[in-house]
């Protein structure tokens, strides 16, 4: 039997059961479903119990359903115990705060500080306010009171379906408010610098960019303290375009880096040492030493869950380094998975988590095959081959990760690299052996004033790892867009994958079947046709030739390009005035959208003026859709849909499909979580979730 042979590999399907319950919650998102969920998971178990257990498949699928159950009551849980109050309206209030946390954004020219309010009962206790740098004084550290005066307003909610959702992010963060600092703030009670990790990181940040100039210095504090604020915008969407964004994360690669460098330099020099190496295991005593490192450069950076993520994993390997076990296997990273799904569950449904996981597993998988072993094995060859084999290797290595990363990013992002493989192998073996290596000699050298060359070296290499990115992503083809992936296409990319990586025998390529079936319905995924917001303010129409217009073209750089990202559309937008199926005045626009089967008018809104009732009736009754940001009156009767501040307030932002007559909603995407704000639950032209 298949389960018989593959039973050293079950334990691996831990995290997987665990991570299914909870995305149940989310995706069920109703009390009264999640505990019918769970009472399913405990009837099939007590079932298999009765019937099965004394075969394999039996245990392991009654162990399955219950780690589900235990997996979706761990979620529930979580989100009920970070409940916080949250502001129910806009407003600007004058107030005390305590900072604790500050995060230098320079390229947006603001510091972002994170608050806490307790003393003031009209806030949420935990406040998330942008200072303008003009504004940012250099005694704002965590543990500091201050007083300020800011304009705060609810957490973000998505502006369409599926687009980022901030205020889910928000409410297991705590946030019940953001917003935007106005005027001098003042310190009350300076902070104790002693224990301010956030005063060292920015001096760290400080003196990094001081050493190297522009886009290098950037970068370069990105990899010493996690900073990412000073990145050009530029910069940062060549990365993303080019594959590499996942150097400017603080994750698995940098903490490795940092690890592996501490490991080596102290078995080093320690080894010079006959007596030492006499009396004491040295491995173990440099294992400790490099999880000493990892943890204070896990602290440096920022503590963030993806560091925090990287940083137990390496403890881990080392601790299999110091047990004589191997170290790199697919049971430590399932380790490490379980230990993040149990301590925060909602990581489950976010990109990082899931990009970093999938990448590990992926490499993993890829190398425990018994052909890339035979062809990275380690053999008396002339070095050209020696060297050929290793960039053959990492070239493998590579595709097979944007392979298993594709479909993430296309998912959340709406768009995924496709030179990335190529990149990587000049930006890795660049960034983990030349960058940081001389990135962390100058700091040491500095100590005695040495470090100049080094940083001259240094901002070279940098400078050469962003000519990569800038070169890759101006490539044609470089990025692959698509619309908003539906949810049944990404569980089934998902579970192929899965099914495919973590076991062993022939069988695992069935995992091929659903994953076919998923890239089949993505690809087969055809873009809507009319994009709303949940503001009733941005409207934009998608023509067959993959064009997008803009109601307002005033509309910021934030949402042009989430509006395009979800359409899947690359390129400038132009105004809706400028189309000719469009006449626009100074208070709407009445447009002509051209559909398989026939043409629908569509009326929008676009001022705040008074237009008169008679006139808007007779408007309404011409289209077929009406959209405004307005409460618009009972005598607007469209012959369809009328996507008023009413019905937008209820359902949040709208998709339309014309073709199919479908409409989709932000609130039927997410489903009615806590963090959700929508004044009723239900409301005419709400979609399925996930559709």
């Amino acid at each position: 039997m298949q389960l018989e042979r593959e039973r050293d590999q079950l334990p691996l399907w831990v995290p997987v059961a665990l991570g299914c319950g909870i995305a149940a919650w989310f995706d069920l998102a109703n009390p009264a479903w999640s505990l019918t969920f769970i009472s399913l998971c405990s009837a099939l178990g007590l079932f298999v119990i009765i019937k099965g257990n004394r075969w394999r498949a039996g245990k392991a699928l009654f162990w399955f359903v219950l780690l589900a159950a235990i997996g979706c009551g761990l979620i529930w849980y979580r989100s009920w115990s970070v409940t916080a109050p949250v502001l129910d309206r806009p407003l600007v209030s004058r107030f005390n705060a305590e900072i604790r946390r500050v995060e230098p954004v320079l390229a947006r020219d603001m510091v972002r500080l994170t608050l806490r309010t307790d003393e003031n009962p009209e806030l949420p206790p935990k406040v998330r306010v942008n200072v303008p740098l003009e504004h940012a004084r250099t005694d704002m550290q965590e543990g500091a009171l201050i007083q300020l005066r800011a304009r705060l307003m609810p957490p973000a909610m998505p502006a369409l379906p599926g687009a980022y959702d901030f205020s889910e992010r928000a409410w297991f963060q705590g946030l019940g408010a953001t917003g935007q600092a106005l005027g001098e703030i003042s310190i009350l009670r300076p902070a104790d610098r002693l224990f301010a990790l956030s005063g060292y990181r920015q001096r760290l940040s400080a003196h990094v960019q001081t050493q190297m100039a522009g886009a290098a210095g950037a970068i370069g504090a990105t990899l010493a303290t996690g900073d990412r604020g000073a990145i050009d915008e530029a910069d940062a969407e060549a990365m993303r375009r080019s594959g590499l964004a996942h150097l400017l994360s603080i994750s698995g690669l940098h903490v490795t880096a940092v690890v592996g460098a501490v490991y080596l330099l102290v078995l080093k020099l320690l080894a010079l040492s006959p007596s030492l190496a006499l009396r004491f295991r040295l491995p173990v005593v440099a294992a400790g030493c490099a999880a000493l490192a990892a943890v204070l450069y896990t602290l440096l950076t920022g503590a963030q869950v993806p560091t925090i993520r990287a940083c137990v994993a390496a403890l881990l390997v080392l601790v299999a380094l110091m047990m004589g076990r191997s170290a790199i296997t697919l049971r430590m990273v399932a380790a490490g998975a379980l230990f993040v799904l149990i301590f925060w569950p909602e990581s489950l449904v976010g990109p990082s988590f899931q990009l970093s996981f999938a990448a590990v597993t992926a490499i993993i998988a890829l190398h425990d095959h018994p052909r890339i072993k035979a062809l990275v094995m380690l053999r008396e060859e002339h070095w050209l081959r020696r060297a050929g084999r290793f960039i053959l290797s990492l070239f493998v290595t590579g595709l097979v990760v944007e392979i298993a990363l594709m479909p993430i990013a296309l998912y959340h992002f709406h768009k995924a690299g496709l030179y990335g493989a190529l990149a990587n192998i000049i930006a890795i073996p660049l960034t983990t052996f030349v960058i940081m290596p001389l990135e962390a000699l100058a700091l040491l050298l500095d100590g005695a004033s040495l470090g100049a060359p080094v940083w001259w070296l240094c901002e070279q290499a940098l400078n050469g790892l962003l000519g990569v990115a800038h070169f890759v992503s101006s490539r044609p083809g470089a990025v692959t867009l698509l619309p908003t992936m539906p949810v049944r296409a990404f569980g089934l990319l998902l579970f192929g994958g899965l099914w495919l990586c973590l076991w062993r025998e022939r069988w695992r390529y069935l995992g091929l079947v659903p994953a076919l079936f998923g890239a089949l319905m993505v690809v087969a995924t055809r873009a809507p046709d009319i994009y709303i917001t949940g503001d009733g303010r941005h409207v934009a129409i998608r023509n067959d030739r993959g064009e997008l217009a803009m109601l307002r073209t005033r509309s910021g750089d934030f949402i042009r390009d989430m509006i395009r990202e979800n359409a899947g559309v690359e390129g400038e937008s132009q105004a809706l005035e400028g189309w000719s199926d469009a006449e626009c005045n100074a208070d709407a626009c009445m447009v002509r959208v051209h559909s398989r089967e026939r043409v629908w008018w569509l009326l929008a809104t676009r001022s705040r003026h008074y237009i008169p009732a008679l006139a808007l009736s007779a408007a309404c009754r011409r289209a077929d859709i009406v959209v405004s940001d307005r409460w618009l009156p009972e005598s607007c009767q469209p012959r369809w849909l009328k996507a008023d501040r009413r019905l937008l307030s209820q359902v949040g932002g709208i998709t339309i499909d014309l073709e199919k007559r479908k409409i989709a909603t932000a609130l039927g995407r997410t489903g009615p979580h806590p963090w959700t704000r929508y004044r009723s639950g239900t409301a005419a032209g709400r979609s399925k979730r996930g559709q």
